[in-house]
């Protein structure tokens, strides 16, 4: 008699009016229908040495990478969310290179379907992370990454206030070219002071 090991239950981090949840096979038609409509909004600020091909994106790489993600998080090292409204898949949010030891740090890195930008989704899913990562996983320092030109992303951390650490020059290589990035930080210091204001502004409910 074989034993059947059941999936790991997805991971789900609520915001206001997002939830972040662990993405799985089921999800690659919305993940790929956002992803297709917002091709030209997305790649160019996407990491990749000049003259390769675009990462495939049909089903079966979509479930390997699902199933790389999720050894992530049973290792400990990632965690990337599907960001959801309501059951429409938005974006995605990730945590990523988690190191612990004396750094307990990481990065976080998202992207939006463009019909979705500008509503505030993207700092609400962000400021829900970072409690996650305060607040669960007892990390210390969390750090994003942005091309100075990428207004959209950049409005992100202005929006949440993050703390503008300098910038990093010829950083990533995105798209062939080696890219300067604007550098941002918090701290769990400066997370439990500013707690109650980031939570209060983009997580709980409004009267």
């Amino acid at each position: 008699m074989s034993l059947r090991t059941s999936a790991p239950a997805p991971l789900v981090v609520h915001g206001r009016r997002i939830v972040l949840r662990t993405l799985t096979e089921a999800d690659y038609e919305s993940w790929n229908e956002v992803r297709h409509r917002c091709r030209d909004w997305l790649v160019k600020w996407e990491p990749r040495p000049a003259g390769a091909p675009y990462a495939p994106e049909d089903r079966r790489n979509f479930a390997n990478r699902c199933a790389v993600r999720e050894r992530e998080r049973q290792m400990g090292v990632g965690y990337s969310f599907g960001i959801f409204l309501g059951p429409r898949f938005i974006g995605e949010v990730s945590l990523s290179a988690v190191q612990r030891g004396p750094m307990q740090s990481a990065f976080i890195g998202y992207w939006i379907d463009e019909a979705a930008a500008g509503h505030g989704y993207t700092p609400e899913a962000v400021v829900a992370l970072l409690q996650y990562c305060f607040e669960t996983l007892m990390l210390h320092r969390i750090e994003i990454n942005i091309i100075p030109r990428n207004q959209a992303s950049l409005r992100v951390v202005q929006k949440i206030g993050l703390r503008h650490e300098g910038v990093a020059l010829r950083y990533l290589e995105i798209d062939g070219v080696w890219e300067d990035h604007s550098h941002f930080a918090i701290t769990a210091e400066e997370w439990a002071v500013r707690a109650p204001e980031l939570v209060a502004d983009w997580l709980l409910p409004r009267d």
